[in-house]
């Protein structure tokens, strides 16, 4: 069996992301020993589901409150518009059973279920030039160890996890960088990714949803530069924001010169090149291009946003959990 599990899935409310996600949970071939979910306010769950209301919080401070009312030996993160595979806990367990491990995360695969701009969505992260090396979490990748993953899909020691003062972040998103550099660097445990830890993950509904995603996922990380360098003043992270800024200004010098202006249409013709080859073709022409565009609006939006989080000082505290998952999907 392994070591006990506690699933934890902090959410505003009651939605049908969430209870999809439940089923898949208390189906699990290996399952857990307790299902903890925190929402704003009571509901009926179904048998097998703790329900703990936190009244309107954060994302953090609601498993932070999951964790110190868990009994498990590894807390199992979970998003509410996320689901485990069957073997998800069984494959998890096999990899925690090894004592220099202290956390394990896996992809966060688009299901074929989304509607169609949620799939363009997932297109656009599926996309080598949109994550690089970050690609594995959205698809399956070959094992290896990492040091920072994401929150939908981690699981951790609890020990470890008590041990450095759990999330105890105001940031949203970014506190899963934060509780992973600690356990990698504090603790000097290992982190890691395994493919067969897969759960399918739900894409923002639109366009825009997915833009004001990638902006999000741009400020903190250009705060994070200066906040967590080791795990944040990375070259990728930086790429974004260096095309954005040859777009806004690099064709100025071409205002005087044939040969910046002949430079300047190369570089920019290449990186269309790159972004149509790089593109997945799936689901036919129309969602090919909206997710050849799409890749071009996320590089721009994050990059911007980017620059953004390296000039602040601070950033907001993290939202209410009225900026949930399911809210980003039905607002």
């Amino acid at each position: 069996m392994g070591p006990t599990v506690s699933i934890i899935i902090a959410v505003k409310e009651d939605n049908p992301n969430l209870r999809e996600s439940l089923r898949h949970c208390l189906a699990l071939d290996n399952p857990a020993d307790e299902i903890i979910v925190l929402p704003d306010v009571a509901f009926d769950a179904p048998d097998g589901v703790t329900v703990i209301p936190t009244g309107p919080c954060g994302p953090a401070e609601k498993r932070d409150l999951g964790a110190e009312r868990a009994s498990g030996e590894v807390l199992a993160f979970l998003d509410d518009d996320a689901y485990p595979v069957p073997g998800w806990l069984t494959h998890a367990r096999e990899v925690l059973a090894n004592p220099s491990v202290g956390g394990v995360g896996g992809p966060g695969v688009t299901p074929d279920s989304d509607p169609f701009t949620a799939q363009v969505s997932g297109d656009i992260y599926n996309s080598p030039l949109v994550s690089g090396p970050h690609v594995r979490r959205y698809l399956p990748r070959e094992a290896c160890d990492v040091d920072d993953w994401p929150s939908c899909n981690l699981l951790v020691r609890r020990d470890a996890f008590l041990q450095v003062g759990g999330f105890d972040s105001a940031y949203w998103p970014g506190e899963d960088t934060v509780l992973c550099l600690k356990i990698t660097r504090d603790l000097g445990l290992r982190l890691v990714y395994d493919p067969r830890v897969l759960v399918y993950h739900h894409r923002r509904p639109s366009l825009r949803r997915h833009l004001r995603q990638a902006a999000q996922y741009g400020l903190h990380r250009g705060h994070f530069v200066k906040r967590f360098p080791e795990t944040s003043r990375r070259p990728t992270y930086f790429a974004p924001t260096l095309l954005a800024a040859f777009l806004a200004l690099g064709w100025i010098p071409g205002l005087f010169s044939r040969a910046f202006r002949l430079a300047f249409a190369t570089i920019a013709g290449s990186y269309g090149v790159a972004v149509l080859l790089a593109t997945p073709f799936r689901g036919g022409p129309v969602r090919y291009l909206l997710a050849a565009i799409g890749t071009v609006l996320t590089h721009l939006a994050y990059g911007t946003w980017f620059i953004r989080g390296l000039i602040r000082r601070t950033l907001p505290t993290q939202p209410r959990m009225g900026i949930t998952t399911q809210e980003e999907h039905t607002r």
